[in-house]
Formats: structure tokens, sequence, C-alpha cells
């Protein structure tokens, strides 16, 4: 049985949006994805694996995720099957205040995992169930509270990040966590070159079968999918900020025949790569 998908309350047409969820048993996102807005995801209880930008991490409670647009990234269950977390999706917009300097608080951070103290930590939950409640209650002027809280919270984060308290992915994490880690990182390297489950499965001392298993649970991509979004991306930086034609990139980037290339970018984008060029 599918649960219910608890409440998501918005405010100014999605420019922020806040939810609260609870789940046991094993679960992940459908498909690996980017967005245009930031996203703050703060666990409550039990532990979840994030994987972003080629690292994975080990989320616990208590530890904030912090997504910048357009970063690549997954949610999936680690070990321990139950979860509570809160979700905020905020575009800069909704901070939009030039005497109070609000939207550099959101782009001044980066992507990574924020380790708060346990003082911290109860000062945190209490900015997001304040700002729950007031979504759910809608009082006069209920968002300009949301704005306040959600302000103290980038402040909070701002500060645990000049305390050090953003681990590194590694930090605790089950061995495997890291050799994915580690993976993704030599595909981010390599990715010019031939590169295939096999050579890698064999750079890393790992059969080809568990490598391809624990690859998919772990980053939510396939191994050659990930390959192919990995050199995609490339090629999107490169039609952005190069004149070089599109078959120089495609082969720059690790694709032989630039029709196989053309299929693969429209496939991720929704565009050819010209196209893409040109509304860039």
């Amino acid at each position: 049985m599918i649960p219910d998908t608890p409440p998501k309350y918005e405010i100014d047409d999605a420019a922020f949006s806040i939810q609260r969820m609870k789940r046991s048993g094993y679960s992940k996102m459908p498909r690996p994805h980017v967005h245009d807005f930031y996203e703050l995801y703060y666990l409550l209880s039990g532990e979840r694996v994030y994987f972003m930008n080629g690292s994975v991490y080990l989320v616990r409670k208590g530890d904030l995720v912090f997504v910048s647009p357009g970063d690549l990234h997954s949610t999936a269950s680690s070990e321990v099957l139950e979860f509570e977390r809160v979700l905020i999706h905020v575009s800069a917009p909704f901070l939009a205040d030039p005497g109070a300097r609000a939207s550099d608080l959101l782009s001044a951070n980066r992507s990574g995992l924020i380790r708060f103290s346990i003082k911290e930590q109860a000062r945190v939950e209490r900015l997001l169930l304040q700002m729950m409640a007031e979504c759910e209650e809608r009082q006069p002027d209920y968002d300009i509270c949301v704005r306040a809280s959600l302000l103290e919270l980038l402040v909070c984060i701002r500060r645990a990040e000049r305390q050090q308290h953003r681990p590194s992915p590694q930090a605790d994490a089950h061995p495997m966590h890291q050799k994915i880690s580690e993976i993704a990182a030599y595909i981010h390297e390599h990715y010019p070159e031939p590169i295939t489950l096999e050579s890698v499965a064999k750079t890393f001392y790992i059969s080809p079968s568990y490598l391809s298993r624990v690859f998919v649970k772990l980053t939510g991509f396939h191994f050659r999918e990930y390959i192919q979004v990995v050199r995609v991306r490339e090629a999107e930086k490169r039609l952005k900020q190069t004149k070089d034609k599109v078959q120089a990139i495609a082969e720059q980037v690790g694709f032989e025949h630039i029709a196989h290339f053309n299929r693969i970018f429209k496939k991720q984008t929704g565009l050819s790569p010209l196209r893409y060029r040109k509304h860039s």
C-alpha cells in the first residue's frame, strides 16, 4: 500500500514550499534530478543516503543537506529504513530584499552536508516547526513570519559552515559509500576516455556485477547512464562557453559518433545541441 502523501505548503506561487514527511520501509527517488531552486533537506530522525555531484553522503538525524540550483542529486534508504524529514524548496526572489542581503545567505552556500551540534539542532528544529505551523495556520502576515524563520535558519547554516560542521562525504560512511564516491570522481576525471563497467571494476578491485548493483542503489543511475550524464553536462558547459563545433565537442566529452551524441543529448536536455546553444 502506498502511504498518504503529506501536505506541502507553498507561498508566492511556489517560490517557497515546505513539507514534513515520515516513511518506513525502503524508498528512494524515482530518478536523480536537478532543479532551478535551492533545496534544504533536514533529517528529524533515521538515516538517508544522498548522492550529490559525484559524492555519496550518509545523512543522519540532525543533519541538513543543502542543494544549490543545477546540482544533480538523489536520495535513497540506508540500512535504517525508517526516517522523518522536513524538505524546503526556495527560490532567491522569495528573499529578495536589497537592504537585508537576504538572498546572499542562499547564494553564499554550496551544496553539501551540514552537521549541527546538539544545541544547534534544537534551534534548527524549532525554526522548521515554526515555519510549518505558520503555513498550516495561515494567520495574517504569516508569510513574513516564514521569511523571518527562514532567514534565521540560513544564518544558522552559515555559522555552522564557519565552525566547520560540514563533514566530508566519507565521514562515518559505509566503506562502499566511499568507494562509489571514488568511482564517481574517477568518472568525472576520465569521462573523455573509453570507460566500461569492466575496466572500472578492475581498477577498483570490485566484481562488475557487484559494482553494477551497488552503483545504481546508491546513485540512482545505472553505471553507463551516469557516464552519459557526466559527458552531457560537460557538453552543456562547452556549448555555452565556447564556439567549438558540435562534432568537436562530442569528441571532447567522449562520444565516438555524432549521431549517438545528438540522441543522448536531446534525451537528457530535451533539446538538440544546436538548439541548446541557441537558447543558452
